[in-house]
């Protein structure tokens, strides 16, 4: 495993803090799948980062939980209003042109997964060693 990918992953997981985004593009008929840290900047920089060309992003928590989805490049529903007045605080100069989005803490879905093969491997390896 890549010591990198290795690493960021678990940053991204150190906190306990970390969902997953789902990106609908308008020009894909299938949707693309991060891991990536919970955080209202985080989320406004992935947000704002795709929201000229996503016709649908959803996040949810660890345990797949709703946390918020957009339609177009726009905040549609986020049950929890305190959220989403963080994440607006972050998204609203990235969408007014005012600042750029910054780089998103995130892996792929199947970067994440090939760590979860790997974190498995190393467990396997240190219960043979034990026993």
């Amino acid at each position: 495993m890549d010591q990198k990918l290795r690493e960021k992953v678990e940053e991204i997981l150190s906190d306990g803090n970390a969902g997953y985004a789902y990106l609908y593009l308008s020009n894909q008929p299938q949707r693309q799948e991060f891991v990536f840290k919970l955080t209202p900047e985080n989320i406004a920089n992935f947000l704002g980062s795709h929201f000229l060309e996503a016709k649908q992003m959803i996040i949810t928590d660890m345990g797949d939980r709703f946390v918020l989805d957009t339609f177009g490049g726009f905040i549609n529903t986020c049950p929890n209003q305190k959220l989403c007045l963080d994440i607006l605080h972050h998204l609203r100069p990235i969408q007014m042109g005012e600042k750029e989005a910054e780089e998103v803490l995130m892996v792929t879905r199947d970067e994440f997964d090939e760590y979860g093969r790997w974190e498995d491997e190393m467990v396997t390896m240190a219960e043979m060693a034990m026993g």
